[in-house]
């Protein structure tokens, strides 16, 4: 009986032994953070991956030589499943290893092909976005400035105009989700494109994409780069959504100074200014000027560029009017950060709300998106048929040679034409050897010298 005690008691201790390292080996493998996947996108200019966490964690990079490798070390995680999604051609990255450290921690090797300059942060949860570790890999290529002379042909006085066209979002962050998950991101790349094809196919004009992929750039920098290529004016293209589904309608913003136009206009601007909590963005540097002198200064730069906004943006709303339902019958202003620039007219262009059913439908169509594209060059085209930057071909044209073309647009009537450029219709049937009044969408009339 005293040995079955003994041995009852024996089996109980040996039990909780057991349980206790049970426990101590699950509480191995129980870490801060899961790695849930790893994305990647190429940039023209870096590659960036993206691991998309469970929680916050603590991280360290560091490079290493011969052969060239960088090296992520993330404290007390692992990786859920193993990427094998990951496209490296085109990037420096020729594979990616991983492993455990010390028992807990997480080690990435990226195994390189071209020398970089790595960065690396961490993002917070934010809204619908994980904890994410962003890792970006800079190419190490001479920087290239544009000159003046390289942009504009000062001897012959015919250069482009540059039409700086940025699709919103992009790489990590999609912007607005509509209907059947349509990706904002998507549908305002695929106008933009077309956009860029119908601008290049118009003597004295040249368009330049911001984005010409899908990546995301920093909504300082997608500014910055329009002015990079001395653009005489920067259109950001995109198709949000509203806390009411029933919001419809496109509409075309400037920058307010003073604060929005109305609760829409603030929402938006918010909601596109959070992009680069997104994409990770840190402060903004003023640089190291004299505040009061710099302040005069952009203060009357960009006076002179929101008048020129809203110009422009009063013409592309009413040529979006005529092929669909508008927001507002006026440019709205909102404090959008991607039109703070002091010197290059910028307008936002919103589509339509993906939020809506009936517009989302119809923003992922080919045929509706071609006629946003269209509606916006025509509008472009009308602000500089009237005000040509100096030394433009267009300007050439109109000042010098005397040579006017008019490329018709839904709604153009030839009496309307004439009357806008202050000549007879029989004047401009002669000069296009028309004999009678017909017209068609898309047709080139040279407009005869009043």
């Amino acid at each position: 009986m005293g040995n079955s005690r003994k041995n009852r008691l024996y089996g109980s201790v040996v039990a909780l032994c057991l349980l206790f390292l049970v426990a101590a080996f699950s509480s191995q493998l129980s870490y801060a953070a899961d790695v849930n996947s790893v994305r990647l996108w190429r940039a023209p200019d870096h590659t960036r991956l993206v691991f998309d966490l469970s929680g916050p964690v603590e991280h360290k990079i560091f490079p290493l030589k011969s052969p060239a490798r960088l090296v992520i070390d993330i404290a007390d995680s692992a990786i859920k499943s193993a990427p094998t999604d990951l496209e490296f051609s085109e990037t420096p990255i020729s594979k990616l290893r991983y492993g455990r450290r010390n028992d807990k921690d997480l080690r990435v090797v990226l195994d390189l092909t071209d020398d970089i300059k790595p960065r690396s942060f961490v993002l917070a949860k934010h809204g619908d976005k994980h904890d994410r570790l962003v890792i970006d890999l800079y190419d190490k290529e001479n920087e290239t400035v544009k000159t003046v002379n390289e942009v504009t042909d000062i001897g012959q006085g015919r250069r482009d105009i540059i039409v700086a066209i940025d699709a919103g979002h992009g790489g990590e962050d999609p912007g607005a989700l509509g209907p059947k998950k349509i990706r904002e991101k998507d549908i305002v790349y695929k106008i933009s494109q077309q956009l860029q094809k119908m601008v290049d196919a118009e003597p004295g004009y040249k368009a330049h994409m911001v984005r010409s992929g899908d990546y995301y750039i920093p909504l300082r920098k997608r500014r910055n780069t329009a002015r990079e290529v001395r653009a005489d004016i920067f259109i950001s293209i995109h198709a949000d959504a509203f806390k009411n589904p029933q919001a419809s309608g496109a509409s075309v913003f400037a920058l307010s100074r003073r604060g929005a136009t109305s609760e829409t206009a603030r929402f938006l601007a918010s909601k596109e200014n959070e992009a680069d909590l997104i994409g990770g963005v840190g402060g903004v540097s003023l640089g190291d000027v004299d505040e009061m002198l710099a302040g005069v200064l952009v203060d009357l730069s960009m006076t002179a560029s929101l008048a020129h906004s809203l110009d422009v943006g009063a013409r592309v709303l009413g040529e979006i009017g005529k092929i669909t339902k508008l927001h507002k019958h006026q440019v709205e202003q909102a404090g959008f950060a991607v039109l703070k620039s002091p010197d290059v007219p910028s307008i936002l262009v919103e589509t339509g709300f993906i939020s809506n059913p009936e517009e989302a439908r119809k923003l992922n169509t080919f045929g509706h998106r071609k006629k946003l594209a269209e509606a916006i060059l025509s509008g472009v085209k009308a602000y500089f048929q009237d005000t040509p930057p100096a030394g433009s071909l267009v300007a050439w044209k109109k000042y010098v040679s005397g040579e006017v073309s008019h490329t018709i647009a839904k709604g153009d009537t030839l009496t309307g034409i004439a009357n806008h450029y202050r000549v007879s219709v029989n004047d401009i049937k002669a000069a296009n050897g028309l004999t009678n009044t017909q017209i068609k969408i898309g047709q080139i009339l040279k407009i005869p010298a009043s």
